[in-house]
């Protein structure tokens, strides 16, 4: 009976449903859309295309390993945690006899793969390049299609779309930028895959010289292993990871790792689909970053969307307010009506969820295609979509929509009957303790997180904290709304009398209607307040590390490339006319399971080019056996000068080194720096990220000097922070895009807000206009509301956009300073102010079209 109720009263109101049913359906499209990025990252599949002939794949284990045991009431529990390394890991060579040895192997390929860049006109067409042995080239398969293999140290191989690219045929020379200095190639043959290669261009080299560019004496890649006939892959898979579990087992220390299992092993066996993420190390890194990315949108969106939909239903009741009244005078029961609005909700639910849940998936497919687009993610991890966020948004929505109802419907389902028809005639004036209780708690609770935040200083930790901030402190402005708007009343009493009869009746509503315009302050204060956090965050965090970069660098001059990086050999040119030349290459290591930013550089001479204000120790005593950590790692790890470090290099290598110095400027240099040796040796390009000079000679002498390097550029200090700039505009620009569906949202949620607000005061319009008000009048009325509400709205949400980034800057940088952009702030806050005026205005005159007559006698 009352679900048959239920739905005819939303066939009867549609208009009166239609605001929560957008709230609804884009609130399921936004959790959708993140779903599927989340899913993407869960399953999307790696596509393998070097090893598409290869069976079974053998590589190097990229992930650090380690185990936790906890003794709890007689128990011993042991807790494994993996985390990847950020370079490729990599397998002695004398693993080959013992693989070759297993039973049911036919054929062993070492594989070699290190960057390669051919230095052409036509670039690459935004693959990426590698170069590898042409002993190798059976793993794809490559075959020649012209010319022959290469034999001498000169001799090159390219493939079939970069030679069709670039116009290159046999006998032609190239010059490729690998891991040495340029060097040009003679073009001996063209090859062409057996399967469709879209992700890579591939170069192959004679053995000796592939071995040379490598840079790793003694280890491979992996090795690609083939089958005897009637050998399944799998079985083999398991023949392999016991021959291959007894050969390390006796290996030397520093060639070793910790499995999860406890046993010691360094290789692992790929078959099947398993074999992508081998080949394509960047897009298993970038599950771990889409799993991260998807959960925080889907989560933030979550929050937003049931702060948003509280606040449309509440308002949606709020127009109901006397049809429930009479519902409850003529002897309906509290649990009646919440029954009621429940189902409705519900139905409602149903319908935008079913209908958001099928938009999302344009949306996400775009949003995918975006972040691919802009680097965040390679082409190589493939979207994968399923039912589960469909269904997983169709429940929340719903959830969403129930709960959102039967909170809505409290306060009318509590009223006696008695007083039923005088409650629906005016607004409670006397605060709803419960609720202001509610806000208080929030309100302690956001000042909780913002001080928590202060204190985080890694930006994993503290991104989360300062969204979920800002959306606890948005929702103790909701149930503080009402008080907040009755305050803002009081103080604008005198500048709305001077703006004539319109201001005054403004200042009526406000004292009046506040629950009804802290309904519309709520999403204003959201949007201010969550698009100058998304704005300023990565501003902020940004800003501070280059200017500790620019306080630390005493160079002349910057040595930067356009390509892959840097030469040792240029750096070696430079030093022959004296001064100081600092090579910096970068890589990220972890200290147990932590993972920081690092760099090496070189020892000699360093103080005179790069100064990260050291605190303690020396860098004097930086050499491959010492290191220099910032003061977070010291913090964090409890060390000094002269304390041991255990850490994991890039490539997964471990070492234990001493603390020389402790250094101040973390965030602009990163947090630990070693030797540049050390840290070449286990990169996957160990060309340098820059060089910096100290010298007297002029920039066009360095840059005569380095004439034989192409891509090379000599720049000042301030020329190379501006690339820096435009390099972190970039990254940030991820972060908007992630964000940006959350402030579309809210945006949405605005104007839809404003319009439900303005469309339910017909009557109230008409009644203005019989005891003769004009339209005139009644519309600057509403202009002075919005004003006043958009006013009210900007000084919460930007106060919360300042104490959250100001936290936030606290603990990232040290300095309570945090990047604010006037320009953009008046933008955001123009934008807001745009929306609520058109969102007031438009329906505001629809309104007034009908007749005051005719309005007025209108049955509700």
């Amino acid at each position: 009976m009352m679900l048959r109720y239920a739905f005819r009263t939303v066939r009867a109101r549609k208009a009166g449903f239609l605001g929560a049913f957008l709230a609804l359906m884009c609130a399921a499209a936004l959790v959708s859309a993140c779903g599927t990025l989340l899913e993407t990252g869960l399953r999307g599949t790696i596509r393998t295309e070097r090893y598409a002939a290869t069976p079974v794949v053998v590589s190097a284990d990229q992930n650090v390993h380690q185990s936790t045991v906890k003794h709890k009431k007689g128990k011993t529990k042991v807790k494994h945690k993996a985390k990847p390394i950020a370079e490729r890991a990599w397998l002695p060579q004398d693993l080959q006899r013992t693989i070759a040895d297993t039973p049911g192997v036919a054929r062993v390929v070492p594989e070699l793969t290190f960057p390669a860049q051919p230095l052409t006109a036509s670039g690459t067409g935004g693959r990426a390049a590698y170069g590898h042995s042409w002993d190798s080239a059976a793993l794809t398969p490559y075959r020649l299609i012209r010319g022959t293999a290469p034999t001498a140290a000169g001799d090159l191989v390219v493939d079939r779309e970069l030679a069709e690219r670039a116009g290159l045929a046999p006998g032609d020379r190239l010059t490729v930028q690998s891991t040495q200095a340029p060097r040009g190639y003679r073009i001996t043959g063209v090859a062409a895959p057996a399967t469709d290669v879209r992700h890579q261009t591939s170069l192959f080299f004679a053995p000796g010289e592939a071995r040379r560019l490598a840079a790793h004496a003694g280890q491979v890649t992996a090795f690609g292993v083939f089958p005897a006939e009637g050998t399944d892959p799998e079985r083999l898979r398991d023949a392999l990871t016991k021959s291959l579990r007894g050969a390390t087992a006796q290996s030397s220390p520093d060639t070793r790792t910790r499995g999860t299992t406890g046993q010691i092993t360094t290789a692992q066996i790929s078959t099947g689909s398993d074999r992508g993420p081998v080949e394509f190390l960047d897009a298993a890194a970038a599950r771990t970053k889409l799993i991260s990315m998807g959960g925080a949108m889907g989560g933030t969106s979550l929050l937003v969307a049931v702060l948003v939909v509280v606040g449309t239903f509440a308002l949606s009741v709020q127009q109901r307010h006397r049809e429930l009244a009479l519902l409850r005078a003529i002897a309906a029961t509290s649990g009646q009506i919440r029954r009621l609005l429940g189902r409705e909700a519900l139905i409602v639910g149903a319908a935008a969820g079913a209908t958001g849940a099928l938009a999302g998936l344009p949306l996400g497919a775009w949003l995918y295609g975006r972040f691919v687009d802009m680097g965040a993610m390679p082409a190589t991890l493939q979207r994968t979509v399923g039912v589960f966020p469909l269904l997983a948004s169709l429940v929340v929505t719903v959830i969403g929509a129930w709960a959102a109802a039967r909170v809505a419907a409290r306060r009318i389902a509590r009223i006696r009957p008695a007083e039923a028809l005088a409650e629906a005639r005016s607004e409670r004036t006397s605060p709803a303790w419960g609720r202001v209780l509610t806000g208080l708690v929030l309100l302690v609770g956001g000042v909780v997180l913002v001080v928590v935040l202060s204190g985080l200083r890694t930006e994993p930790a503290a991104t989360p904290v300062t969204f979920l901030a800002v959306v606890v402190l948005s929702t103790s402005v909701a149930l503080l709304g009402p008080l907040l708007v009755r305050a803002a009343a009081a103080l604008l009493a005198g500048p709305l009398r001077l703006t004539g009869p319109g201001g005054r009746l403004a200042r009526a509503n406000l004292r009046g209607n506040a629950a009804r315009m802290a309904s519309v302050v709520t999403p204003l204060t959201l949007l201010i307040g969550m698009a100058c956090t998304v704005l300023f965050v990565q501003p902020t965090l940004g800003d501070a590390a280059r200017a500790q970069a620019r306080e630390g660098v005493r160079a002349d001059w910057v040595v930067a490339s356009q390509g892959p990086g840097v030469p040792a050999e240029a750096a070696r040119q430079l030093r022959t006319h004296g001064g100081a030349v600092t090579e910096v290459v970068r890589t990220t290591i972890r200290v147990g399971l932590d993972k920081y930013a690092a760099q090496g550089v070189t020892p000699a001479g360093l103080t005179r080019t790069w100064d990260p204000d050291v605190t303690a120790g020396s860098l004097d005593r930086l050499t491959e056996r010492t290191v220099a950590v910032s003061e977070l790692a010291a913090d964090r790890h409890h060390l000094r000068p002269g304390s041991p470090l255990k850490l994991t290099l890039g490539d997964g290598t471990p070492a234990t080194l001493t603390v020389a110095a402790v250094y101040a400027r973390g965030l602009g240099f990163g947090d630990l720096t070693f030797a540049h040796d050390l840290v070449a040796r286990h990169v996957d390009n160990p060309l340098a990220s820059s060089v910096l000079v100290a010298t007297h000679r002029t920039q066009t002498q360095l840059a005569t000097t380095l004439r034989e390097f192409p891509g090379v550029r000599v720049l000042s200090p301030a020329a190379a922070d501006s690339l820096q700039a435009a390099r972190q505009q970039a990254n940030a620009e991820v972060n908007f895009l992630a964000m940006g569906l959350v402030l579309a949202f809210t945006a949405i949620a605005v104007v839809n807000t404003l319009a439900m607000s303005v469309s339910e005061r017909v009557r109230e319009f008409a009644l203005l206009r019989l005891a003769g008000a004009t339209r005139r009048q009644v519309l600057r009325m509403l202009r002075t509301e919005a004003a006043s509400v958009l006013l009210l709205a900007t000084a919460l949400g930007s106060g919360i956009a300042l104490a959250v980034l100001t936290g936030f800057s606290t603990g990232m940088t040290g300095r309570a300073a945090p990047a604010v952009t006037p320009l953009v702030y008046v933008c955001v806050v123009a934008g807001a102010g745009l929306l609520a005026l058109v969102a007031t205005a438009v329906p505001g005159r629809v309104a007034l079209r009908i007749r005051p007559v005719t309005a007025a006698t209108a049955r509700e």
